[in-house]
């Protein structure tokens, strides 16, 4: 069957493909990037890529129209909680009328669970897609989830980075709501299974794991997991900012994903239940089982997919990371540094290996500082890693850089600047002719980033020629 997947680079769409691939399946990828894209479906047999946004209903015109089956697993495209909800019904009335045109039997939708009667802006927004997905053409099935609980996703990556970092929490009251978490794996089951099955045709079912949990549980059974004592206390006082910002400056998410959160997590996420595990013959794994799962994928360098590669993870890039490809020249400031290379093949795995536990080869305390900074004005910092310790694609969140162009064949890695900064900053490395360069550039915005580039300057120097010499060493 040929098969539609919305959201193929996020963070469901990179696991599920793999399984439609195995199947035999054809799968068209509609990407907003396909410079983004490109790399890492390009060793992918059977995969038609095109470049789609479903904000824009005429550029729906590349997606070839004799599909059978499509996976809707497109969500928030902004981290502006003002936007969110409008940007995403656009996007689903845009796929209705798109798919109406086409030969679509079954959309299979994955959802959050709403039955709370006090839903958060971004589950109602949920909510009010199902009906815009709703179609006499074709059938809809609705996959209704709760917590995702995987390698990379965001509420592991949140409760990882809490447990870890804090021996003691004094925590906010809504760690006392309940959920019903779901394994990554589960929930793939669900989806894959799913295919083409006319029993499920316009029905909408509840998925979610056998325990019903509270955060504080969650967060307590993980400290378990990972063999560490935790103490936890909750009290009411801590209104949603502050607990944004608890969230924000302890953990890797921004702060406007932070308050995304905190407001959805007052809501509690409980399923109804019905028999579509027997249905699809999933048999949900525990909250444990999951913990430990993810950490076999983290200790084998195996994650898929991560929230951290996301644009929302940091906010400064929109949809196209082509736009910053060609670093700018009128009226920037550079730092250029250049070695001749003795061993390529060394040198080029030393720069793919640059940021995460790794770190930037020079001046450690100093990245270290300028991450602590940029996180008290509302960055990144150096808190999101990366994905892989010596992979990288175009699109992937490295530290507080966004990869805009990595090939190790032509030797060439850029990355840009996605910490709070007055102007705009690309860093290159480049080989050719047997010589490595290394190119900071600054594009200033007015006065304070002339200053900014003033000041920071001798410490460039250091850094800069400190970070070439260690990885050519």
């Amino acid at each position: 069957m040929k098969i539609l997947v919305t959201g193929a680079t996020g963070y469901i769409g990179k696991r599920l493909i793999p399984l439609l691939l195995n199947d035999g399946h054809t799968v068209v990828c509609p990407v907003r990037d396909f410079k983004r894209a490109e790399n890492y479906f390009k060793e992918k047999e059977n995969v038609i890529l095109v470049e789609a946004d479903y904000l824009n209903a005429d550029s729906l015109d590349n997606i070839p129209k004799d599909i059978d089956i499509a996976y809707y697993l497109i969500h928030s495209m902004s981290n502006s909680a003002k936007e969110f909800h409008a940007l995403e019904e656009k996007c689903a009335f845009n796929f209705k009328k798109f798919a109406e045109t086409t030969t679509l039997k079954q959309a299979i939708y994955l959802s959050g669970i709403t039955n709370d009667t006090k839903l958060s802006k971004h589950l109602l927004s949920r909510k009010n897609v199902e009906n815009a997905l709703a179609s006499e053409k074709y059938a809809l099935t609705t996959f209704k989830a709760g917590i995702i609980v995987g390698s990379g996703s965001s509420s592991f990556e949140i409760i990882r980075d809490l447990v870890e970092k804090l021996p003691a929490m004094i925590a906010p009251k809504w760690l006392n709501t309940k959920t019903q978490p779901l394994a990554i794996r589960d929930v793939l089951s669900f989806l894959h299974n799913a295919l083409d099955r006319k029993e499920l045709y316009n029905t909408s079912y509840d998925i979610f794991g056998p325990e019903i949990l509270t955060y504080k549980e969650m967060l307590l059974q993980f400290a378990e997991v990972r063999k560490l004592k935790r103490t936890i206390i909750t009290v009411p006082i801590m209104t949603p900012k502050l607990s944004s910002y608890w969230l924000y400056f302890v953990t890797s998410t921004s702060y406007k994903l932070a308050s995304t959160l905190v407001n959805s997590m007052g809501v509690e996420v409980i399923g109804n239940k019905s028999d579509i595990n027997k249905i699809l013959d999933v048999n949900p794994m525990s909250y444990k089982e999951a913990v430990k799962l993810a950490f076999k994928k983290i200790e084998q360098n195996s994650i898929v997919s991560s929230w951290k590669d996301s644009y929302v993870s940091s906010g400064k890039l929109k949809n196209y990371v082509h736009e910053f490809i060609n670093v700018p020249e009128y009226g920037c400031f550079k730092d250029f540094k250049k070695r001749k290379v003795k061993d390529k093949e060394r040198t080029i795995n030393r720069i793919w290996a640059i940021g995460g536990e790794t770190g930037w080869y020079y001046g450690t305390f100093l990245w270290k500082i300028r991450g602590f900074v940029d996180q008290i004005f509302g960055g990144a910092g150096l808190r999101r890693g990366r994905r892989h310790p010596t992979q990288l694609n175009a699109g992937d969140a490295l530290d507080f850089w966004r990869v805009i162009f990595a090939d190790k064949e032509k030797g060439k890695l850029l990355l840009y600047a996605e910490m709070v900064l007055p102007g705009e900053a690309w860093l290159e490395f480049k080989i050719e002719d047997g010589v490595l360069y290394q190119t900071a550039t600054f594009r200033p915005h007015g006065l304070a980033g002339r200053l900014y580039w003033y000041a920071v300057m001798p410490f460039h120097w250091f850094v800069f020629n400190g970070m070439i010499n260690n990885i050519n060493k």
